[in-house]
């Protein structure tokens, strides 16, 4: 069973920058694809990017080129390092894990998450 701990959301002005930071409990972790997904309040969950186990990153249109995801194997930690920061980026920002995913986008192809941590960008 694998635990996910996201830390790093905050309260952020338009146009200003996070990191995300997202600790697996797995030593093995290196071997999971690892994503970042996000839910607004009374939307469903929506895919932000997700890293394959092997390097290979995808992004949602909506955040390509704001958002860069990356992974540090020695810390067993997946970050999320978010720029040009927009208030519809704000929500619950989740990391979900899990080992050669199907269909990378789809919250439902990951068995591990984290608790989610609150980013709210103020315009």
């Amino acid at each position: 069973q694998v635990q996910l701990v996201e830390s790093g959301g905050e309260l952020v002005q338009a146009g200003g920058s996070l990191r995300l930071s997202c600790t697996a409990s797995e030593r093995t972790f290196n071997g999971y694809d690892t994503g970042w997904f996000r839910q607004a309040p009374g939307k469903e969950r929506e895919f932000v990017a997700v890293r394959r186990s092997y390097g290979t990153t995808f992004y949602a249109d909506s955040v390509e080129g704001r958002f860069f995801i990356s992974r540090d194997n020695a810390k067993n930690t997946v970050y999320l390092q978010m720029n040009s920061l927009k208030p519809d980026d704000t929500a619950v920002y989740y990391c979900a894990a899990g080992m050669n995913v199907v269909s990378l986008r789809y919250p439902a192809r990951y068995p591990y998450w984290g608790q989610g941590t609150q980013v709210t960008v103020s315009s």
